[in-house]
């Protein structure tokens, strides 16, 4: 069970990763900065974006709308709104999906350090 999730979560580094090198580099060349350290942006800013998702999801309410549509605003709330507790699928979704998020974003901030040539790692 351990070795097709980890190469799940590997084939979402390479991916995710692999995107983020692609449209860096491109940026890079664009901006006219150097491609390590576009590189090294990039890791950084995907890496801070998933750990916020990960944040995000993970803090998720108990409360869910009921039905399919959502029709309350987020500062708007009708009294007659109405709402569902999560069920105990629900939440440990949003704590998988949490997890998920923050593992990528912590792999992709280190390989950002990791291939920043302002500061050597040794």
């Amino acid at each position: 069970m351990l070795v097709p999730a980890l190469r799940r979560f590997v084939l979402l580094i390479v991916v995710i990763g692999g995107g983020t090198v692609v449209i860096s580099i491109v940026l890079g060349l664009m901006l006219g900065a150097s491609l390590p350290r576009s590189i090294a942006l990039g890791f950084y800013l995907v890496g801070c974006f998933l750990l916020l998702a990960g944040f995000f999801f993970g803090n998720r309410g108990p409360v869910r709308p009921r039905g399919d549509a959502d029709t309350g605003g987020f500062l708007f709330r009708p009294s007659g709104r109405r709402v569902r507790w999560a069920t105990r699928e629900e939440h440990e979704e949003a704590i998988n999906s949490s997890a998920v998020y923050v593992a990528l974003g912590l792999v992709l901030i280190f390989l950002g350090i990791a291939s920043d040539n302002r500061h050597t790692l040794f």
